[in-house]
């Protein structure tokens, strides 16, 4: 027999990594990661007013919703298989002061969407956030106190606001103010008040990011903030620092950890991943979503393609799930394959 051994096999010493992926039924045979509807969470933006569908001019295909009309998203997100969706407020500007005291009203506007959303559509998760920014004159995400962004004050407010959301019905509070102490005391709040069952998923590694511009337009506090952030978010520079500030949030009680934003920071991602073995989520942000719709509506890049691809990153770099504005359109996509 002619020996066909090629100079290929002797470098490669017969191994050929092509074998594997010769076929479509060898490539899904030997496929490491996969991204599922469940891993997915929608981020939602909800205003005040009925009958309300606005869209946001720098977030193509993405609205703010009045109560009425998010509960009806919410409904078709849990028809299509997501989890859990997250809510964001857009509230009046004359509800807004220099300490967010609105965060503490029980019958807010993120409340009255969490008791509505769960009247109605009870087995999806509500996730909400405590921080301050959507309430402040300032657009901060805590209490200013002559040019600074208080820490203690801020952590007992945020406590005491994770309580009424949890009273609402929300199922994790997810607190993205970056306050030193906050997972600690809001867990401590949360059980005084009996609940126990409330999850906590931290914004653990939150960083000073360039990719926040349309998020703080979907809710209307970028032209209203005062300088910057850089005193209580994570220097961009910083893996280590970010990978510390996770460990206190493990040892204060989260059960579940968030890197923001996502696909700059995947090295966080799997270094937290690896690091505490807790679940891990990352939250492609505005910045990022409203990149790929750009390129996309201009035809410089397949749009569908992209944004399959960024997800399927955050899975291989050892993410449990992910905040993304594409979740619904995702979902979609899924459910015809």
């Amino acid at each position: 027999m002619q020996d066909k051994t090629h100079l290929v096999d002797e470098i490669t010493g017969h191994r050929r990594m092509r074998r594997n992926r010769k076929a479509d039924w060898t490539r899904r045979l030997v496929q490491e990661n996969r991204l599922t509807v469940d891993d997915l969470i929608w981020p939602v933006f909800v205003v005040p007013g009925t009958g309300i569908v606005e869209p946001i001019p720098a977030m193509p295909g993405v609205n703010r919703m009045s109560v009425d009309k998010l509960v009806e998203a919410a409904k078709e997100a849990a028809d299509l298989g997501i989890p859990a969706i997250a809510t964001f407020p857009n509230i009046e500007m004359e509800l807004r002061d220099e300490t967010g005291s609105n965060s503490l009203e029980a019958n807010n506007l993120i409340n009255q969407a969490t008791t509505a959303i769960k009247k109605a559509v009870p087995g999806i998760g509500v996730i909400t956030d405590v921080a301050l920014d959507p309430f402040t004159s300032h657009g901060h995400d805590g209490i200013l106190r002559q040019g600074e962004i208080v820490n203690d004050e801020t952590v007992d407010q945020v406590a005491r606001a994770a309580v009424i959301q949890a009273d609402a019905g929300s199922d994790i509070i997810s607190p993205s103010e970056m306050m030193d102490g906050r997972i600690g005391a809001i867990r401590r709040a949360l059980d005084a008040a009996g609940h126990q069952n409330v999850g906590i998923m931290s914004y653990a590694t939150k960083f000073a990011s360039a990719f926040y511009g349309p998020y703080r337009e979907a809710i209307s506090t970028g032209g209203l903030l005062k300088g910057d952030k850089k005193t209580y978010y994570i220097d961009p520079a910083n893996g280590t620092e970010a990978i510390r500030d996770a460990a206190l949030d493990v040892e204060e009680g989260a059960d579940m950890l968030m890197v923001k934003p996502g696909l700059p920071y995947l090295d966080i991602c799997w270094r937290m991943k690896e690091a505490f073995g807790l679940p891990t989520f990352a939250y492609q942000v505005s910045g990022e979503y409203t990149q790929i719709k750009a390129a996309a509506m201009n035809g410089w890049i397949d749009g569908e393609r992209a944004m399959l691809e960024t997800l399927l990153s955050f899975k291989r770099a050892g993410c449990d799930g992910i905040l993304t504005y594409f979740a619904v359109e995702v979902a979609r996509i899924l459910t015809k394959r």
